[in-house]
């Protein structure tokens, strides 16, 4: 269902951090393990990337903090059915390389960027899960006209108007700087509702505590500060061709409170990880998402 959208304001705060992760850990999948190719991003890190399908609209697909394409398995082999869909990994993620000390989300807006300049001409929609969101948004300021639409899910749109000041990320970075393993552990773990699968939850926790601790606290830090410094500015910006696909259970009692946006499409009884909990709910939002673009094509 749509609900109402109003002006987006600066988030920074433990919900945001909750809601910057991803599902999949860093193999391949079935789907994608043939047609692997790279170019270079910006800074000369090698991004891995790969085409499938045919159509006048091609859909990439950007994950989100330490995981990979594979993250986006159930919509690569959904959409590439009727589209053209691109996937990568971005720069120390998955099967990407990485020369890069500071994961920035204007870093990683470049991956997408330079695979997007290698395969596609025009008429892309972006779409970025959690922290592929602000990606999203960088690479939208890198490849203009090319995009038609941008598609965030489950990062943007917030009940909460918490704390957005930098003594707050510190808190929450804090945790992670120490015991990565553990911070990875409770990061996660509240990211599910109670009717989710145990064995995808133990899973998703035990891929996310393993991550490269320098790239995943690097990546953490600066996508929380983009989303206090730049997301305000951003979001207006884009705010024609944004969209947002959002669960609508949250664990924080906070999360009962009702948020009122326009451009939304919000999926009952699932939390963060929406294409993987609910894939054929999510597939139907997105087809709806997609053929509004494809009427004016």
């Amino acid at each position: 269902m749509r609900s109402r959208y109003s002006p987006f304001h600066v988030f920074a705060s433990l919900i945001l951090a909750l809601a910057i992760s991803s599902i999949l850990g860093c193999e391949a999948h079935d789907s994608t393990k043939e047609g692997i190719s790279t170019v270079k991003s910006a800074d000369g890190s090698s991004i891995a990337y790969g085409v499938r399908g045919e159509g006048d609209i091609t859909i990439v697909f950007i994950h989100g903090w330490t995981c990979n394409h594979g993250f986006w398995d159930p919509q690569i082999e959904h959409f590439s059915k009727n589209h053209r869909v691109v996937w990568l990994d971005l720069a120390g993620h998955g099967l990407s390389g990485s020369k890069r000390e500071n994961y920035t989300v204007s870093a990683f807006g470049e991956d997408v960027a330079a695979v997007v300049n290698r395969t596609t001409k025009n008429n892309i929609i972006l779409v970025g899960h959690s922290m592929g969101g602000p990606v999203a948004i960088e690479a939208a300021d890198l490849l203009g006209e090319k995009v038609l639409g941008i598609v965030a899910v489950d990062i943007f749109v917030s009940p909460l108007g918490l704390s957005d000041s930098e003594q707050k990320i510190q808190e929450i970075m804090k945790p992670f700087e120490g015991d990565f393993k553990t911070a990875s552990e409770n990061f996660v773990r509240p990211m599910f509702n109670p009717t989710a699968d145990p064995r995808v939850v133990e899973w998703i926790v035990e891929i996310m505590s393993g991550a490269d601790k320098d790239m995943a606290v690097s990546a953490l830090r600066e996508t929380l500060q983009w989303l206090v410094r730049d997301s305000s500015s951003a979001l207006k910006k884009y705010a024609e061709k944004l969209h947002n696909i959002n669960g609508t259970h949250d664990t924080t009692p906070a999360g009962k409170k009702a948020a009122s946006y326009d451009n939304v499409i919000t999926i009952p009884d699932v939390n963060h990880f929406v294409p993987q909990v609910k894939p054929d709910a999510f597939n139907r939002a997105l087809e709806t998402i997609i053929s509004e673009y494809g009427k004016s094509q």
